[in-house]
């Protein structure tokens, strides 16, 4: 890799845009690096290297996104119910607001009605940085609701996994399924894993 490249991609906590390269020869070695695997490119105009990135809890996601709470693959991640690790955030806020996303980091937000997302907020604090996180319940529920979207196979993941963990709630999950109207379903996935 280009030692001017690699230096860039430190002084930016592993992620460059466009706009920062000094000359289009950086731009087409970043390009040859993103064939050869070395460098993403989540959009255009944004690389990263994974390497070097900061770990998504360091990140503060409230000066990003205010009122954002992670969700689906991030708070699976987090919680250890899902071995996908996600390449962007996903954060949902009410469907009613309107963001202006940054290049950086890559974002993927999910509008959510106002019941469904102020249901099981909650959050966490390390290396003094609070990040709101909708909690295990709450995204086992998500799993369930979205499992179209994200394919069966991770849904059966991450009810298999939460199942495993002994501080499961299944009263709470219970609880939240029947506020997100997918009781049922959550019945049947219960039965075929118990």
């Amino acid at each position: 890799m280009n030692e001017k490249i690699n230096i860039l991609f430190r002084q930016n906590n592993g992620y460059l845009t466009t706009q920062q390269l000094s000359s289009r020869y950086m731009y087409y070695q970043l390009l040859k690096l993103v064939k050869q695997g070395v460098v993403t490119q989540p959009k255009r105009g944004v690389f990263y290297l994974e390497d070097e990135m900061q770990n998504p809890i360091d990140i503060d996601i409230e000066s990003i996104v205010p009122n954002g709470v992670l969700c689906l693959f991030s708070a699976w991640f987090h919680y250890g119910l899902s071995t996908t690790i996600p390449h962007s955030y996903y954060i949902a806020i009410e469907n009613k607001r309107k963001i202006v996303l940054p290049d950086y980091p890559p974002i993927v937000l999910h509008y959510w009605r106002k019941n469904q997302y102020e249901l099981g907020i909650s959050s966490y604090t390390k290396d003094g940085i609070t990040v709101k996180i909708y909690d295990i319940e709450k995204s086992v529920c998500d799993a369930i609701k979205f499992r179209n979207k994200i394919g069966i196979d991770v849904t059966a993941e991450v009810l298999k996994n939460y199942l495993k963990r002994e501080d499961r709630n299944l009263i709470k999950l219970t609880d939240y399924a029947k506020k997100m109207r997918i009781y049922n379903l959550l019945k049947i996935y219960l039965e075929i894993e118990l």
